[in-house]
């Protein structure tokens, strides 16, 4: 199918305005309109941490130089990421859209990123920024030459032309939970530019309820807040840079992190724990709006990392794109607040996922389109993690408590609704309580309105997704072309079916059995693989032999739950053995084995020769190199 660029601005409601840009200054105040002067941006971000800083009130926190930036300028208290891992997160942030209509909501996917979705850099670089990255960008897309005038470990608003403004990103990596990975020699391992009063010692640590209370637990906290102190550190530098040049009154900086910290349940999920975020503003006096951004100040509305670009072409008095669903929190003009928080989860790393939600100030709703998987499956980065050890071994024994077994469950809920003025660690679901129907009512209809509004592409399934990208362009376009909210619609509907199915959805199930479109038969198998009926196990048979491999992979393993397993090995160990086919079926095939078992033995000689498979991630040589150490 081809779609021309007319169509697709077209459907896309982009229009010729939306992409012309001035250099204008209408956003700024009157002192800074009459001078003529544009302010210097800087973002000073840092990796998986939560708001674990003094001026969050965290007593554990040593960060006097993120304390007093704070007094000077305004402290968000729900900030949030789209996603809770780094690559759709930073995909969310670039674009100022959300990663799940983009396409780019699987760690590390590699999404087609259409021209006339731009990088919002690139915008600020048409009003004459100049615009350095130093130095992640890990965008889920390629980065386009044109979103930076630098992106290295060398860049620098140093080296912009003189009386050039500027816009900076410097990336701070060391908070990063690879880095609390030494945790367990913790005495012999202090960063070395920290003071010995600025260690930290495990007793003294507050333990939330998720994580049993142990000494290996409390060691990986006290190494996060120490990492934290480095990034206090990096702080005071970066702002001391500004100053020295004498440009700290002329410059806007953000101080931010990419999501929560990178403990189990926390970093990669959709709770509060992987989402809320520290977010801190300066503005100097010249360029406030109104009261915005006072010293000291705080502000509680709800703000999406995706609004960052909007707020920044709207202070400047730059047309936000209309393709951008995010929207700006600061600046003249300002739309209505946010009511909601979404949140979207993909395939993370080499476990297919798909998980959705909504927040407002009060109540979290979640919906998991893959109750039947385990909340930890094996994930060979996440379980070098010493917590995600210590649990496990907890486990093992019958020593974690209700609330922390809970996430070492085989099944999640389909759905999941949290208190969380109550229940702040969101450790109590609420969505089969009676006295909340009402308020899941409103966030799950809210849910679903955003996912067929944005043209949530998680509903395609990546396999099915990639192929059809090629026809259409690009992940995006598939949903945002002619016919696309509508066939949104009829797949959430069978994909919120196939999470729970009844006896009576039997007639919407065996409808969409029959359709055209992959991803709704897809759905359709999925909820099949639940019904068990000889007529049910009949059209998974069929579906076994189906032209699209995710429906097939999807009937193997819908068989294998109606207890016909080696039937179901077979058709997995066929679907490995296609010539040449793509590497995200590949995936696919494997996430199924990987989830049966044992049973997984029968088709090893078929996994083996995929651990050194030349693929475009390694996620699959990892699935393929764990299932074989397993059961070789």
């Amino acid at each position: 199918m081809t779609v021309t660029r007319r169509d697709f601005l077209k459907a896309s409601g982009v229009g010729a305005a939306a992409l012309s840009f001035g250099g204008c200054v209408e956003g700024l105040n009157l002192q800074a309109k009459t001078s003529g002067k544009k302010p210097n941006i800087l973002w000073i971000s840092t990796e998986d941490i939560s708001p674990h800083l003094g001026c969050y009130g965290d007593n554990n926190a040593i960060t006097p130089n993120i304390d007093q930036f704070a007094n000077e300028g305004v402290r968000y208290t729900r900030a949030f990421t789209v996603h809770g891992v780094c690559a759709p997160s930073r995909s969310g942030i670039i674009t100022g859209m959300y990663p799940s209509s983009l396409g780019s909501c699987d760690m590390r996917c590699k999404a087609t990123k259409p021209e006339i979705i731009k990088c919002f850099p690139e915008y600020l670089r048409q009003a004459g920024y100049y615009c350095t990255n130093n130095s992640k960008q890990d965008y889920n897309f390629n980065t386009p030459k044109q979103a930076w005038d630098e992106s290295s470990k060398k860049a620098h608003w140093k080296n912009r032309p003189e009386d050039k403004p500027f816009f900076a990103v410097f990336n701070f990596t060391l908070t990063h939970e690879s880095k609390l990975w030494n945790s367990a020699d913790f005495d012999n391992t202090h960063p070395d530019e920290l003071k010995e009063s600025e260690w930290q010692k495990p007793e003294n640590m507050k333990i939330p309820p998720i994580y049993p209370d142990t000494p290996a637990v409390r060691r990986d906290f006290a190494r996060l807040y120490e990492r934290i102190t480095q990034f206090d550190y990096f702080v005071a530098e970066r702002l001391g840079e500004l100053k020295e040049a004498g440009l700290d009154e002329d410059t806007i900086v953000f101080i931010w992190s990419d999501h929560g910290n990178g403990l189990p349940r926390a970093k990669r999920w959709l709770y509060d724990s992987g989402t809320l975020v520290p977010l801190l503003v300066r503005i100097p006096k010249q360029f406030r709006v109104s009261h915005q951004a006072q010293p000291a100040s705080t502000d509680d509305r709800l703000v999406n990392f995706i609004d960052f670009g909007p707020t920044l072409l709207n202070f400047l008095g730059l047309k936000v794109p209309e393709h951008m669903q995010g929207q700006a929190f600061l600046g003249r003009n300002l739309p209505r607040e946010r009511k909601y928080i979404f949140g979207a989860r993909g395939r993370i790393d080499e476990n297919y996922d798909m998980v959705r939600s909504v927040r407002d100030k009060r109540y979290r709703y979640i919906r998991n389109f893959n109750p039947f998987s385990p909340y930890f499956p094996y994930l060979t980065y996440a379980e070098r993690c010493n917590t995600m050890k210590e649990m496990r071994r907890l486990y093992a024994k019958g020593e974690l408590n209700d609330a922390q077994a809970q996430w070492m469950a085989d099944r999640r809920p389909t759905e999941e609704l949290y208190d969380l003025e109550a229940d702040p660690w969101e450790t109590k679901n609420l969505a089969a309580d009676a006295k909340y129907a009402a308020t899941k009512k409103q966030l799950e209809k809210a849910l679903s309105d955003w996912m067929i509004e944005t043209r949530d592409t998680g509903l395609l399934l990546e396999p099915i997704m990639k192929r059809l990208a090629k026809e259409y362009g690009s992940e995006y376009a598939i949903l945002h072309s002619s016919g696309g909210k509508k066939l949104t619609k009829k797949l959430l509907k069978i994909a919120i079916i196939s999470t729970e199915p009844k006896p009576s959805d039997r007639d919407t199930i065996y409808k969409a059995f029959q359709s055209d479109h992959p991803s709704e038969r897809y759905w359709a198998v999925v909820a099949l693989g639940q019904l068990m009926t000889d007529r049910d196990i009949e059209k998974l048979q069929r579906a076994a032999k189906d032209d699209e491999p995710s429906v097939r992979i999807a009937a193997a393993r819908g068989l294998y739950w109606a207890g016909r397993k080696n039937e179901a090995v077979e058709l997995l160990k066929n679907e490995l053995g296609k010539n040449d086919p793509q590497d995200e079926e590949l995936h696919f095939a494997l996430n199924v084995l990987k989830s049966i078992g044992d049973d997984a033995k029968g088709a090893i000689e078929a996994i083996k020769p995929l651990i050194d498979k030349k693929i475009k991630t390694k996620y699959i040589g990892r699935i393929a190199k764990r299932l074989t150490d397993l059961y070789k």
